[in-house]
């Protein structure tokens, strides 16, 4: 009785061994078909690029291949060089452009605001100016700059405004309050290095809604524009 329970045991314990392999069989014919399926797909591609290669070997005729050379590696392109001396050439003739030994009070108006206007722009020039017939366009704050920095600063100021074609700028020198002595030093360096820059046309002091005593409203030359009768452009 005991040989026969044993025997019947390792029937079910078979039994039940071969029902467990029957999902494992049906992956591996499912991974079977599966590869078989990429085989078929990769010999269709790998035929009908000989064939194709075939069409236009027979479309073009016999022909020699050219000998292999090699591999060239070429070096990318080096960045561009800095054109430090080109900037130090700038600074240079901006400084001496800009001299502080340039004796500008006879240049301007002997009126309150001190205002300027270069020979050949009339009166009424500075009138509208000041009256702000021309749209402020760009600031120059040089508030807190020495004599050295605000004359770099300037230059570059009036540079810049000149290549993007402006017309009309305000420069805020400020009044002076926190110098030595309560002494607008800035105000008459500001004053002197415009007048020697041929692009000003003139200049005045802002009104006091814009800065008043501490501030001025220039007047840069526009590109060459002339009108029927020769007369140049202010408009």
């Amino acid at each position: 009785m005991k040989i026969e329970g044993a025997a019947a045991s390792r029937e079910r314990f078979i039994a039940h061994a071969l029902q467990d392999l029957g999902p494992l069989r049906t992956h591996l014919a499912q991974e079977r078909a599966r590869a078989e399926a990429m085989e078929q797909a990769r010999r269709a591609a790998a035929a009908q690029a000989r064939a194709a290669q075939q069409e236009f070997a027979r479309a073009v005729g016999p022909v020699t291949p050219l000998r292999a050379h090699g591999t060239v590696l070429l070096r990318p392109e080096p960045p561009a060089p800095l054109a430090l001396q080109h900037q130090r050439d700038e600074q240079r003739v901006l400084h001496e452009a800009l001299s502080d030994d340039f004796d500008v009070g006879s240049l301007l108006d002997t009126d309150e605001t001190l205002s300027f206007r270069r020979p050949g722009i009339g009166p009424e020039v500075t009138r509208r100016l000041r009256q702000g017939a021309w749209t402020l366009q760009a600031e120059l704050d040089l508030h807190g700059l020495r004599t050295e920095e605000a004359r770099a600063a300037l230059g570059q100021f009036l540079r810049t405004a000149l290549q993007r074609g402006l017309r009309c700028v305000r420069i805020v020198h400020g009044k002076g309050l926190g110098s030595p002595g309560k002494s607008p030093v800035l105000k008459g360096r500001v004053h002197s290095w415009l007048v020697q820059k041929n692009e000003v046309l003139a200049f005045v002091q802002a009104r006091a809604d814009e800065g008043g005593a501490g501030a001025l409203v220039v007047l840069l030359r526009a590109q060459r524009q002339h009108r029927r009768d020769g007369a140049e452009n202010f408009e």
